[in-house]
This record gives C-alpha cells, structure tokens and sequence, in this order.
C-alpha cells in the first residue's frame, strides 16, 4: 500500500468529496482538522474530539521539539499512543513559525535557526531536520519545510521566500524513509500570480503524496485571499489531495471548497471557544454580552451539539463572565461541532449536487445575520 490514497468519490462544479486512505484510517473530505499544537486540542479529551466527528487532527512539529522533545515522544510510544489519538495525525513542519515566530529566528538558504520561545535555547530546522523530527513523532502526514511571508504583499520577500521553498523542495523529498508517512508539497508565492504560476509547476512535478497552498491568510486582504484560493484550488493536480493551510471563517471554507480544496485546519473554532466567540448560523456572538444574561435559548436554535441540546445561553454567559473552566470547554466542544456539521453538510450537498445552493443559502444567512 502507498503512503497515502485518495479518491474523489463525487463532484459539483470545482467542489468535490473523497476518501483519504491513511495507515491509520480513513478521511472523508472535506476535512476540518482540529489544530492540537502541543499534542491536544486544548480542553478536550481525544473522545470528545472523536465524537463531534473529526477523523484527522493536526499537531505541531516545532513545538513538539521544544517541548517535550521528539525522542521523550518517541519513547513514551510515539505521538498517537503519546496523546491518546488513534486516528490519523498531520504534522505542520514548522514553516509556519517562520513567520509567526519572526522575531525570535534567522533565516538562510540551508533552513531557520530559532531562539525558542520557552527558554531561549537556539534550535536549528533544515528540510532533512524537519523531516527526521516529524518521522520521529510518527506522523501519518508530514509536510514539507517551507518559508512562509508574514508580508504577501511584498513582492521581493514574497519570492525570496518562494524561492527558497523550492529549493527545500529536493531536500525535503530525499530526508524521507518513512515509506508508509505521506509527504505533501507546499505552493507558495503570496499574492503574486505569475510566482505562485512557478511555484505551483515546479512542486508539482515532483512525487509527493498530495499538495498544499501555503502562504495564505497571513496579513493579506480578504478579497486577495478569496482570489488566490479560487484562482489555484483548481489548479493543483485533481488526483492529489487539496489541502489549504490555516483557512478560516465558515465563509472561508465554503468558498475553498468551492475551489477544489480538500483539507483545512485553522485554530479560529478551538482559540474563540476559548474566548466566548460562538459560531452560529447566522454569525459570530460573544456569549459574554450581557444581552444573553437571561437567554433561555441554546448558542444556535439550528445546532444539534451537544452544548446546544443541554444548556442556555444564559448559562453559558455565566460560566465565561465567573471563570468557571468549563465555559471555554463547552464553547470550545460547539464551535468544533459547527465546523465539522459543516463539513459533513458540504459532503452531502456535493453527493447530491446541490452544492451552489448550498453555498448560496449558507453566505446569505451570514450575510443577514450578525457577520464573522
């Protein structure tokens, strides 16, 4: 068997579903991964993760080498057996804190050298580093080193940046031995046609498992980002998962899907749980507002999680403004549970090919309602 297989199992315009066959499971797509950075999506036992309806979840490389390091994981049983998920994990390679830990590291055409954020200790990550550190984790999907811009709409640091992503492409391809991890590749090339045109065909011609767009939602505009996505979703080879890194808004992911995309994790569901911001169909709320002191009804009338089956919204309103630690946990449990049914929805809107009314319906409620 191969790393990785992947099917498409039914189409609507550009949108599609498929089944991603991993050592460790299947994946039905589109997916939602969960971001479990440190080895947990915060405040959730892996149960609870499994039961909203993830199939796949997301952990971090570099953050998982700081702390508790690679080899305590590899000898408490590997990352699955290490965080109680037996389900299939992606592992980012630790690109994206080339950009978000900016301040803390130095780039070069071999790779990053970090101070890391918890005691200072300098650290060095090359393609062949990442790769040894993700295969020693035990990743069911590794991605490649890549640089991400934190300035897209730069041009001259936008293709620095695509440029030495090809160049780790090789790098990146040769560190594997892993023969059942799959490897993706990452497009980069920020809001510039013509690199992300370079950068597409040149990673696209080499043999890795499935394909990324990276480099997006990274302090660009809407209107460029929603461009960028259906311009090259389509673009990257159909027999290939599509996955769009670190996207989004329900909005966001309606639009990708449209465009081909397959794979999406983001943190927004699990960090605004956190922080009293609850999805609906409709919009976005802070349950903190004194508005729902005295609300009967549940997060979303429409939502048949299981924080909206049992509790009010003045409950929940109670819980964030007293510090109780199970407001975060319950908003957390239903802003995951809305974007997995909506992933489900999506699948089911493409198998009976009704996806354009689907996506029509579901941006006129948010336009309607309080926004996101």
């Amino acid at each position: 068997m191969p790393a990785l297989e992947f099917e498409v199992t039914a189409r609507d315009g550009e949108a599609r579903c498929g089944r991603l066959v991993t050592r460790r499971g299947v994946v039905r797509t589109p997916a939602f991964m969960p971001v479990g950075t440190a080895g947990t999506v915060k405040g959730l036992l892996p149960d609870e993760v499994r039961a909203l309806g993830a199939e796949i979840v997301l952990a971090n490389t570099y953050h998982l080498h700081v702390r508790p390091g690679e080899e305590t994981v590899r000898r408490l049983g590997g990352l699955h057996a290490f965080c109680g998920w037996d389900g299939p994990i992606l592992t980012d390679s630790g690109g994206y804190q080339v950009f978000s830990l900016a301040e803390l590291r130095t780039l070069d055409d071999e790779g990053v050298t970090f101070r890391d954020h918890v005691d200072g200790t300098e650290r060095r990550l090359t393609p062949a580093r990442s790769i040894a550190i993700q295969q020693t984790l035990g990743a069911d999907i590794m991605m490649a080193l890549d640089d991400c811009t934190g300035r897209p709409d730069d041009r001259a640091e936008a293709e620095r940046a695509m440029r030495r992503t090809l160049a780790w492409l090789e790098p990146n391809l040769a560190a594997r031995s892993d023969p059942d991890a799959a490897l993706f590749g990452i497009v980069q090339g920020g809001i510039f046609d013509d690199l992300r045109e370079e950068s597409l065909a040149r990673t696209t011609a080499l043999p890795f498992d499935g394909f990324a767009l990276g480099g997006v939602a990274v302090g660009e505009s809407r209107e460029e980002i929603r461009r960028v996505v259906a311009r090259f979703g389509p673009r990257l080879p159909a027999a290939r998962p599509r996955y769009l890194m670190g996207i989004g808004l329900p909005e966001d992911l309606v639009e990708a899907v449209a465009a081909g995309f397959d794979m999406f994790d983001c943190v927004i569901p699990t960090r605004h749980g956190r922080n009293a911001q609850l999805f609906t169909r409709t919009g976005r709320i802070n349950i903190r507002n004194a508005a729902y002191r005295d609300q009967r009804e549940p997060i979303d009338p429409d939502c048949a999680c299981p924080v909206c089956r049992k509790f009010s919204r003045g409950f929940l309103r109670h819980l964030y403004v007293a510090g109780e630690m199970l407001g975060p946990r319950l908003g957390t449990v239903h802003n995951l549970w809305f974007y997995l049914d909506l992933m489900r929805a999506m699948r089911e809107a493409i198998a009976a090919g009704r996806f354009e009314a689907f996506r029509r319906e579901l941006l006129a409620a948010r336009a309607a309602g309080s926004g996101a």
